[in-house]
C-alpha cells in the first residue's frame, strides 16, 4: 500500500474506529464554519469524505487549491447522513494528519475534473493528464487494458504465439502514406513505420511458427475520423499455417463474443457462427460492406420500376429504396431525415408514404401514382402496406449505395421497432473482388490486399489472361469483420505461391522484377516452400470504442492526438535543430 493504508474506495463501516491513512487528490471542499468542512480526497479506486473540524486541520486544508495531491491520517467513523451513491458513504475519516503531497499551483483549473468530456476537445487533449482524472475518462483506459489482457489469454490459449514484429522497416505500398524515419548512417534512405505486420507474419508461417499473433502498433498518415485515429493504432494481429479461412473464422467466433458479452455496454452478442454475406449483396441489401444488422430494413433496386416515372433526378441513374413498415414518423421527422442523408452521403433523398387508406401520398407521390402501371410495380416490389415509408435514393451506383447506406443507419435508429440496439450483432463478409478499375487511372487495380489468394488461384488468372474471364469478376479470398456497422477487421486466406503472386501483379502491370524489388523478402521466403496460411487483424481501438459505446475513437485512447494529427499536449510534430537536421542529411525546403 506503499505511504497508505487504504485506498480512497476501500473503507467500509467495518473499518470504524481504526486509524488510517488515505493519499489522492483533494477533489473538493465544502466549507461550513471556521472550523468545519467536508473535503473529498479521490485517487484511481474512489472517493472518501474527510470532516475537518478543528483550526489546526484547517489551517492546513485552507490555503490549498483543488487537485492538490494530500496524505490524510485519521480515524475512521460512521457518517450521520449515509450517501448511497458511493461505495465508501457510510464512513468518513476525521483527520489527525493532512500532509500536502504535491501542491496545485494553479487556482483555477481548464475545466471541471469530473464534468472533463463536457469541454472543449482542444482543452481536453492539451491537459490530458487532467481529463484523465476524471473517472468517467478513466474507466474507457481501463476497459482497454481488461479488453487487451483476455484477448491475450484467449489466443495464448488456443496455441498463439505472441512475436513482437519490428517497427523500422522498409517502405511498403499497402494503401495508405507511410511514415518515414531517415536512416542516419544510410544518408538519402529512410526506414518507414508499419502500416501493418503483414509482410513479417507471413514470413513467419514460412519460417515454420504454426499460429502466431501480436497486440500490434500499425502507423499510417491517414485523416481522422469517428473511428479512426490519425497517426497509429492498434490490432490483434493474427496468423495460422495450413489454414483456410473457416479456421480464422473459428478462432474470433470463440474469441470475441465471451468478451464482448463480458465487456461490452450491451450484454448479448452474436453466437458462432457469425451470419455470411457476400460483398456484392451486402452492397445491394445495405448499400455497404459495413451492414449493421442489429437494423432490419434492407435496400431494394427500383431503377426499372421507376425509370419512366416522369422523375427528374431518376432519369438515367440507379434508384434505391427502403421500405420502412409500421412508420409514424411526421413529415417533419422524415424531412430532417433527409436533410441528414444528404449531409451525410452527399446527395439528396426522396420519399413517398403508403397512408392508413393503402394511398400513396406525400413527397414524390404524384410521380409515382402518374402511372398507374408504375403505382401497381412499386407496390407489388416493395410489398407496401399501409403506414409504410419509403424513403429512395438516387444517382451513378456508387452514390445511390452509399446515400441509402446512411439512410437504413438514420432510419433504424429512428424508427420504432426496427433496431435491436442493445446487442453485438457479427457478420463476416465474404467473396471481394480481386480487381476494380481505378478512379484515378481508369486502369485495373488491386481492389484490396493484394496479398490475397485469388479464388481460383492460376487457372482463373490464367483463363483472365486468355480474354476467357473478365477480370472485374475475380473474386477474392478474402474477409472482413464487422460489428454494429463497424469494421472490425480485414483478413484473408494469402497468396503463399510466387508464380500466382507474380501473375496477380501483371494483371496491374507489375511485372515479375518489380514484385521482386518491392517484396524482395516475402518473394524470396516464398520460393523456398511457403504453407498455405490465413489470417486476420481485428482493430483494438474499434473494439473498445463499440465495448465503451463511444462515439470517437480518441474517448479510448490514452494519449489521442487530434484531428490534424497533432499532440498538442507534448506539442508534436515539432521543429529541431539544425543540427540534427545535418546529422540526418536533411534539408527543410518548405516554410511550415
Amino acid at each position: 500500500m506503499q505511504s497508505r493504508t487504504h485506498t480512497c474506495g476501500e473503507l467500509r463501516k467495518k473499518n470504524v474506529g481504526e486509524q488510517v491513512t488515505i493519499a489522492g487528490w483533494m477533489e473538493n471542499v465544502r466549507e461550513v464554519g471556521s472550523n468545519l468542512a467536508f473535503m473529498i480526497v479521490r485517487d484511481f479506486y474512489g472517493t472518501t469524505q474527510v470532516v475537518i473540524e478543528d483550526e489546526k486541520m484547517m489551517a492546513v486544508v485552507k490555503p490549498l487549491n483543488k487537485e492538490s495531491t494530500i496524505s490524510v491520517t485519521g480515524v475512521v467513523r460512521e457518517r450521520s447522513s449515509v450517501n448511497p451513491k458511493i461505495p465508501t458513504g457510510e464512513i468518513e475519516i476525521v483527520p489527525e494528519k493532512i500532509q500536502v503531497l504535491g501542491a496545485c499551483r494553479h487556482g483555477e483549473l481548464p475545466f471541471e475534473i469530473n464534468r472533463s468530456r463536457d469541454a472543449d476537445e482542444t482543452f481536453r487533449l492539451k491537459y490530458r493528464y487532467l481529463d484523465l482524472r476524471n473517472p468517467e475518462v478513466k474507466k474507457n483506459i481501463v476497459l482497454r487494458c481488461n479488453v487487451v489482457s483476455a484477448l491475450r489469454n484467449a489466443m495464448t490459449e488456443r496455441g498463439f504465439l505472441e512475436i513482437t514484429t519490428p517497427i523500422l522497416t522498409a517502405s511498403s505500398p499497402e494503401g495508405a502514406r507511410d511514415y518515414l524515419v531517415p536512416a542516419r548512417k544510410h544518408p538519402g534512405k529512410f526506414y518507414a513505420l508499419p502500416q501493418a505486420p503483414q509482410q513479417f507474419k507471413q514470413l513467419l508461417m514460412t519460417a515454420g511458427f504454426d499460429r502466431y499473433f501480436q497486440i500490434a502498433p500499425c502507423f499510417r498518415d491517414e485523416d481522422a475520423r469517428g473511428d479512426r485515429s490519425p497517426g497509429e493504432f492498434y490490432q490483434l494481429d493474427m496468423e495460422m499455417a495450413f489454414a483456410t479461412k473457416e479456421d480464422v473464422f473459428q478462432v474470433l467466433e470463440e474469441v470475441l463474443p465471451p468478451i464482448f458479452a463480458k465487456y461490452g455496454k450491451y450484454n448479448s452478442a452474436s453466437a458462432a457462427p457469425f451470419k455470411r454475406i457476400p460483398y456484392l449483396q451486402a452492397m445491394e441489401e445495405f448499400g455497404t460492406d459495413k451492414p449493421d444488422l442489429r437494423i432490419d430494413l434492407r435496400v431494394t433496386d427500383m431503377t426499372e420500376e421507376l425509370a419512366g416515372c416522369g422523375f427528374a433526378p431518376f432519369e438515367g441513374n440507379v434508384v434505391k429504396a427502403i421500405p420502412v413498415s409500421a412508420c409514424t414518423l411526421t413529415r417533419k421527422a422524415i424531412d430532417k431525415i433527409c436533410a441528414d442523408i444528404e449531409v451525410q452521403a452527399g446527395s439528396k433523398a426522396y420519399w413517398f408514404k403508403c397512408d392508413e387508406s393503402g394511398t400513396i401520398a406525400g413527397g414524390i407521390a404524384k410521380f409515382v401514382n402518374g402511372d398507374p402501371a408504375v403505382a401497381a410495380a412499386v407496390a407489388e416490389k416493395l410489398h407496401l402496406a399501409p403506414n409504410t415509408l419509403v424513403v429512395l435514393s438516387a444517382g451513378k451506383k456508387e452514390m445511390a449505395q452509399k446515400a441509402a447506406s446512411v439512410a437504413v443507419k438514420l432510419l433504424g435508429a429512428a424508427c420504432e421497432g426496427h433496431m435491436r440496439k442493445e446487442t453485438y450483432e457479427f457478420c463476416w463478409i465474404i467473396d471481394f473482388p480481386m480487381y476494380e478499375i481505378g478512379e484515378e487511372s481508369g486502369e485495373l487495380e488491386f481492389c484490396h490486399n493484394p496479398f490475397s489468394m485469388p479464388s481460383g488461384g492460376m487457372e482463373i488468372l490464367l483463363a483472365a489472361e486468355r480474354g476467357e474471364v473478365d477480370p472485374l469478376t475475380i473474386m477474392a479470398d478474402q474477409y472482413d469483420l464487422v460489428c454494429n456497422g463497424v469494421e472490425l477487421s480485414s483478413g484473408a486466406v494469402r497468396n503463399h505461391d510466387p508464380e500466382i503472386m507474380v501473375k496477380a501483379f501483371e494483371m496491374v502491370r507489375l511485372g515479375e522484377e518489380e514484385v521482386k524489388a518491392k517484396f524482395p523478402a516475402m518473394y524470396n521466403a516464398f520460393t523456398y516452400g511457403a504453407p498455405p496460411h490465413a489470417g486476420i487483424a481485428p482493430g483494438v481501438d474499434r473494439m473498445v470504442m463499440l465495448l465503451a459505446g463511444e462515439e470517437s475513437i480518441r474517448e479510448i485512447i490514452a494519449f489521442p492526438m487530434n484531428k490534424n494529427a497533432q499532440d498538442i499536449m507534448m506539442g508534436a510534430p515539432s521543429a529541431v535543430e539544425q543540427k540534427q537536421l545535418d546529422e540526418l542529411h536533411i534539408a527543410v525546403t518548405a516554410e511550415e
